[in-house]
């Protein structure tokens, strides 16, 4: 016996409703209101599991009642199906109530009260199997169930590509080769589109096939635009997804051929037409990144350990071995950080065709995309991949196609400049103040600063750019005049400290470089100019390159200035001037040493300072001034009367500089004694006191007095 089941409240299935049901005059008994549908026909459902009314009753109790709401038979028979499963999933409902559940079920079925087709819908498949409209047990269907979801959610379909599909691919291939050679069908590119989508259904293509083929034939045809009105057919995510896998299939280990170059362009092609997300195709190429930044990281720390290395002292060798390299034949090194950078690129080679970023990187610059290069070059940044001859090269032409046009302008008016000239026809005021504007976006100068210290490969376009820069500074800051607003230096700075600057450290010997980038730097006013001389000299030597150039011609620099004296000067001094012209901060620097410690050298080197740039000049007073204003070393001997031996020897070196040599610029020293003077410090006078006999001293004492 099953213990009593708890039943709903009974609101409209009374006791006596279920007398006069049970009576032999049900037929004529009738509900005085009208009852909502679904609570009475769930408490009637209760009263024939309880027992307290038959199955065969259920229609006598259904005539009796009028529902709230004008329900057909259909929606009766829809919320019994729904209440009978939920009576099925009851598990307190066991013993003799389950067997009343089951003879209600069935009894209603037979009189036609529900559809077998709705519990077959809706109820478990273990009470099916009891109200015998199932001919399966429950596991049994229940693992139908499973296969049949299986066949039609995630089985995909498998097209025939041997038999009867081929066709259609077939004229596919061949409508889109002949659309994609022949210029003139884009504009029956409508029917094209026509075309493909009747060959997709008609021959039942798969979609991602067709659109596999159909970026195969924009690798064929890049430059026809018909593909970008064929590509936009099908999803966007698709399309990323399947461009992915293509970039996935050279991944694999029996693979051994690189990804082809048109796969990279029509990848860019895609991105910067907007087709396909970056980041979507980005997720499918390799290497990771993390893993690429620590190997090229421990690649990039032995260089520089190699670099570190150069003139360093071996502390092993005898007597002898030194005596034997004193006697060598005094040479120097332009091209050893050259050399290191060859040995570099070449043990970096496999990188451009393992990386597939970066190859995707090259695709962007071959379509001159700019900025998603860019946020590549960002994203890359560690790997430096501009060191890559083949990135580099591509970048070089995007400057080049970029100042193209400032360029011409610039040609055609500094001859137009120097024909009236040679004719006397142009006075110097109309040169230095050009009447033409120059006008550069801002992606040229992301692009210098992508460049780096690597500009100096080409150095044609070097001086181009420092041309350009020179017109864009002398117009912009007339434009700004004229407007009233702000002259743009600020981007002309940022291309010179860096790009212009360290590319200058890595050209071996050339003064041309040298004048052109003083033609830019003239434009600037000397605190900014040392400000950049600054910010250049204690730059991060993380590039092994720029070390190793640095180091060479720190080496060279000790090495000349060992053998100076007036018997070789023309040859050394030469020599000298060669070391200045390719590295000017690090060997006047290192020379700027050498005469603080040794007086004798001060004659000898002032003299080979003759060869020497206006840039170089520049810079030897920045590091004069430097040195001056160095704390840690004391400008005054123990005894408090003398001066010490590095500022004497200094202040002479410079006295006889200006005496020597009339372009020096002394209104910086000027500035810089004035402000000590201001300070209460007067020791540096003693520089004055050596220069007062220069013959230009006097004009620059004047002309910086009528400056301040």
């Amino acid at each position: 016996m099953s213990p009593p089941l708890q039943a709903p409240d009974y609101r409209y299935v009374t006791e006596e409703c279920l007398r006069e049901w049970k009576g032999q005059s049900a037929a004529a008994f009738r509900l005085p209101d009208p009852v909502p549908m679904a609570r009475f026909l769930y408490e009637l459902c209760w009263a024939m599991v309880r027992g307290d009314l038959p199955p065969q009753k259920c229609r006598a109790a259904l005539d009796s009642v009028v529902f709230v709401e004008e329900a057909r038979q259909e929606e009766s028979a829809s919320v019994l199906a729904d209440i009978i499963a939920h009576l099925g999933q009851d598990i307190t409902i066991s013993g003799e109530y389950r067997s009343r559940l089951v003879k209600m079920t069935k009894s209603l079925v037979e009189s036609s009260l529900i559809v077998p087709r709705l519990l077959q819908e809706r109820c478990e498949e273990e009470f099916l199997w009891e109200v015998e409209l199932s001919k399966s047990k429950g596991q049994d269907l229940k693992a139908k169930e499973v296969r049949v979801n299986t066949r039609l959610l995630y089985q995909q379909t498998k097209f025939n590509l041997v038999r009867e599909e081929s066709e259609g691919y077939a004229k596919l291939v061949t409508l889109l080769c002949q659309v994609g050679s022949d210029l003139a069908c884009q504009n029956a590119s409508s029917a094209t589109i026509s075309i493909v989508k009747s060959l997709i259904g008609h021959f039942d293509l798969d979609p991602n096939r067709v659109f596999d083929i159909v970026l195969e034939c924009f690798e064929l045809y890049p430059d026809n635009s018909i593909f970008y009105q064929l590509i936009p057919l099908f999803p966007k995510s698709h399309a990323a997804q399947i461009l992915g896998f293509k970039f996935q299939y050279y991944q694999q280990l029996d693979v051994n051929s690189p990804v082809p170059s048109g796969l990279f362009r029509i990848a860019a092609l895609l991105v910067k037409s907007g087709l396909i997300d970056l980041d979507n195709l980005y997720a499918h190429l390799l290497p990771n990144d993390d893993e690429a930044f620590e190997h090229f990281g421990s690649f990039v720390s032995r260089k520089i350990d190699e670099a570190t290395k150069i003139g360093k002292i071996n502390l092993a060798a005898t007597g002898k071995d030194l005596m034997d390299e004193e006697k060598q034949e005094i040479t120097i090194d332009l091209y050893t950080a050259l050399e290191m950078e060859n040995d570099i690129i070449d043990e970096r080679a496999p990188e451009i065709e393992k990386n597939q970023k970066l190859g995707l990187l090259l695709g962007f610059l071959s379509v001159h995309d700019w900025d998603h290069a860019q946020l590549l070059f960002e994203r890359l940044a560690q790997l430096n991949p501009v060191e890559h001859v083949e990135i580099c090269d591509a970048l070089f032409r995007i400057v080049e196609k970029t100042i193209s046009s400032a360029y011409s302008t610039y040609c055609q008016t500094h001859h137009k400049i120097t024909r009236n000239m040679d004719t006397h026809m142009m006075d110097a005021s109309s040169v230095s103040s050009p009447s033409y504007l120059v006008d550069l976006p801002k992606e040229f100068f992301q692009m210098l600063v992508a460049c780096g210290p690597y500009l100096h490969r080409d150095t044609q376009l070097f001086q181009k750019v420092c041309r350009v820069l020179k017109v864009y500074h002398a117009s912009s800051k007339e434009s700004a005049r004229t407007a009233g607003v702000m002259s743009p230096e600020s981007q002309v700075e940022e291309a010179l400290g860096s790009c212009l600057l360290p590319s200058l450290q890595l050209i071996p010997a050339n003064p041309a470089v040298d004048m052109e980038i003083w033609g830019v730097l003239s434009l600037l006013p000397y605190e900014v100019r040392y400000r950049l001389y600054g910010e250049w000299e204690k730059d991060t030597e993380q590039n092994p390159i720029v070390l190793a150039a640095r180091q060479t011609a720190k080496l060279d620099t000790r090495r000349l200035l060992k053998r100076l004296a007036k018997e070789n000067l023309k040859q050394l001094g030469r020599m000298v001037a060669k070391l200045a012209h390719a590295n000017p901060m690090t060997v006047l620097r290192t020379i700027v040493q050498q005469v603080e410690a040794y007086r004798d050298m001060i004659n000898p080197v002032v003299d080979a300072f003759k060869y020497l740039t206006q840039l170089e000049y520049d810079i030897l007073q920045y590091i004069v001034i430097e040195r001056l204003a160095q704390g840690g070393r004391e400008k005054v001997k123990d005894d408090g009367l003398n001066l010490s031996d590095w500022l004497q020897c200094l202040a002479s070196f410079w006295g006889h500089l200006c005496k020597k040599h009339l372009s020096m610029e002394l209104k910086c020293l000027f500035q810089y004694i004035v402000n000590q003077l201001k300070k209460g410090l007067g020791t540096e006078l003693v520089v004055l006191e050596v220069c007062w006999l220069c013959r230009n001293f006097l004009a620059a004492l004047v002309l910086y007095e009528s400056e301040v």
